[in-house]
């Protein structure tokens, strides 16, 4: 894709680069590891903050955290019951970090970590190891029950339990790729939309005319990318939450 010999370029964006010069280099920290610090930090403040005032009449800031927090243990408790309590804060703190780093990406020249899947792939296998150590930490030998329902046909095993495994172990490919995928894809169409503004704007006197299509477009994806960072985010922890309903109650 090209427009006068310039092309561009959509996936430069994703490169990581040391942060802090030589030490950054040397101690491979990129400014993708600079964002999810950052990430974690404002979610610690926003809620640290948000449970200090603890004003009858809360202002925007502890509005938005009991807000937050009411969703998420609302959807907690509406899928994994009310035993589903003690997994609150696993739940809370995986949404939160991954909706700040959907978030802080819009920013301009800011990083969006969640669109790499090392990144992601890391957090799917932790909620996978999470959910896999509750299910054995209750039920002992009786997980491995899961893989082949009860009253089933024996000789159906050798079918049911294969396929009922590799189900199982792609929670992790469903969960990384998802929000990988949604991220990147939208962040890509972001780059080439204001690319091609930039690009018509210089076509002389009709170049901004030209360019306005375009640009109406890339203010529209904006607006869609601050509810996709959120609906992804809303994705990760309703996964995790249903994940641990079936740790709980195997089925």
């Amino acid at each position: 894709m090209a427009v006068e010999g310039k092309t561009i370029d959509a996936l430069s964006q994703f490169e990581l680069s040391p942060m802090f010069g030589v030490v950054g280099k040397a101690v491979s920290f990129s400014q993708s590891n600079g964002f999810m610090l950052l990430a974690v930090a404002l979610s610690a403040g926003l809620m640290l903050v948000s449970a200090r005032r603890g004003a009858l009449v809360p202002d925007r800031l502890q509005a938005l955290g009991e807000a937050a927090y009411e969703f998420i243990a609302g959807m907690v408790r509406d899928q994994v019951g009310d035993e589903g309590k003690k997994y609150f804060p696993f739940v809370f703190s995986v949404f939160m970090f991954v909706l700040f780093g959907n978030l802080l990406g819009l920013l301009p020249y800011a990083f969006t970590f969640t669109s790499h899947i090392a990144v992601t792939l890391a957090l799917a296998v932790v909620v996978f190891l999470t959910v896999t150590a509750v299910a054995l930490m209750r039920h002992g030998w009786h997980f491995f029950s899961y893989f082949f329902p009860e009253g089933a046909p024996v000789w159906l095993a050798p079918i049911i339990i294969p396929v009922e495994i590799i189900s199982y172990f792609s929670r992790v490919v469903s969960l990384s790729v998802r929000l990988f995928a949604n991220m990147v894809a939208g962040h890509v169409m972001l780059k080439v939309f204001a690319t091609f503004v930039v690009l018509l704007g210089g076509l002389g006197a009709v170049g901004p005319f030209v360019a306005a299509m375009p640009l109406a477009v890339n203010v529209a994806l904006v607006g869609f990318e601050f509810l996709v960072a959120f609906l992804q985010a809303y994705v990760f922890a309703i996964l995790t939450s249903i994940y641990l309903h079936d740790a709980v109650h195997l089925h």
